[in-house]
């Protein structure tokens, strides 16, 4: 009898069962008398024996799914301090606002992404490149990465949305312990200290699920959002509030005080001194849009951040602070000295989270 080609005639096949229904009682027969006899004292052991069995049948069981890394948390580090993960993004003519905020910014214990798009020009982001790469602190503690290859940034279409991920992608790789993701620009500003406490902040938990994962909606609203003219601003919202493991951690607020022109403009209002105390009473701790070296910064710096007098490029001090000049070494990275922004932000939050009204507005 002939057999078309790619089948196994049937006594081939009952010569396999066969030779299988041989097998299988004698390996059981001799782990349960290894067991017995303590030859087997672990899981463990059965491990390294399946370790000599052809890879497609052992190999690295964990890898065959990704939700296996996935699925717990990493672990808690010995200390309550929060590290926050920031992308800050610029463009033509942002170097030196981006670099001013990343100062206005900086912490040890955090960890920054920087990026100019392919609208700066190449000599930017080289110089860019080179300032994070000379600069003593940052070289010493590492936690500041530039995104060589610039990426192209609009307002319209997903090319921010896709940006943000890519960051998130990054901070994932360089750092396993992260608590929250913060989106900002050049142009934004911090009205609070790093002591203290992006459009958005996302736990790591919700980030490590849109890079990673395990189920289709992300990539499902990633494709469909595509065609949106502004994707960046619903996309991860919709994705958090479509998702019962993290609906319930949205808190409806931007962390920021923005102000709009009447009758609203495309972009922002440009903030500056006039604009000060009605930011201060926001609460919020970041602020947009700001010029460049505006007259408002400064103040910003004297006043709220304990930046007196030492340029727009020196690190705001914090109960971290070491060496001469100040904070050019690293003591006690958990050691804060909260200032007046961080009652400020904790007086938000009561407002955001403990109100009565609070699971109503979270994804209405």
């Amino acid at each position: 009898m002939e057999f078309k080609k790619g089948r196994v005639s049937p006594s081939g096949m009952e010569k396999k069962w066969a030779l299988l229904l041989f097998i299988i009682p004698f390996f059981a027969a001799f782990l349960l008398t290894s067991l017995n006899m303590g030859l087997l004292s672990s899981l463990s052991t059965i491990d390294s024996f399946l370790s000599f069995l052809p890879s497609k049948f052992s190999g690295d069981r964990s890898a065959i799914f990704v939700e296996s890394k996935l699925s717990s948390a990493p672990p808690a580090l010995a200390t309550n301090v929060p590290r926050l993960a920031y992308l800050i993004s610029g463009s033509k003519g942002n170097l030196n606002q981006l670099w001013r905020t990343l100062h206005a910014l900086y912490h040890p214990h955090n960890l920054y992404v920087v990026h100019l798009d392919l609208e700066s020009s190449v000599a930017e982001r080289r110089e860019l490149v080179a300032r994070v790469a000379n600069h003593s602190l940052f070289a010493k503690v590492e936690n500041v990465h530039v995104i060589k290859k610039a990426n192209m940034v609009t307002y319209r279409g997903p090319t921010m949305m896709a940006n943000t991920l890519h960051a998130c992608a990054i901070l994932l790789k360089k750092k396993k312990h992260w608590d929250w993701f913060i989106n900002l620009s050049a142009s934004d500003y911090p009205l609070v200290t790093q002591d203290g406490s992006a459009w958005m902040a996302l736990s790591r938990d919700f980030v490590e699920f849109c890079i990673y994962g395990w189920d289709n909606l992300p990539r499902t609203l990633l494709m469909y959002y595509t065609n949106f003219l502004s994707s960046s601003e619903g996309y991860f919202q919709t994705v958090i509030c479509n998702l019962p493991e993290f609906n319930n951690t949205v808190a409806n607020h931007d962390l920021h005080y923005i102000s709009w022109d009447n009758p609203p403009q495309q972009h922002p209002h440009i903030l500056a001194l006039p604009d000060l105390e009605r930011m201060i009473s926001s609460k919020a701790p970041f602020a947009r849009k700001f010029k460049m070296n505006d007259y408002v910064l400064q103040k910003i710096d004297e006043e709220f951040l304990g930046r007196r007098g030492e340029g727009e490029e020196s690190i705001v001090p914090g109960g971290w602070c070491s060496g001469e000049p100040r904070c050019s070494d690293v003591g006690d990275e958990m050691k804060l000295e909260p200032g007046p922004g961080s009652q400020r932000l904790t007086q938000l939050m009561d407002k955001l989270v403990r109100s009565n009204n609070f699971k109503m507005n979270q994804c209405r």
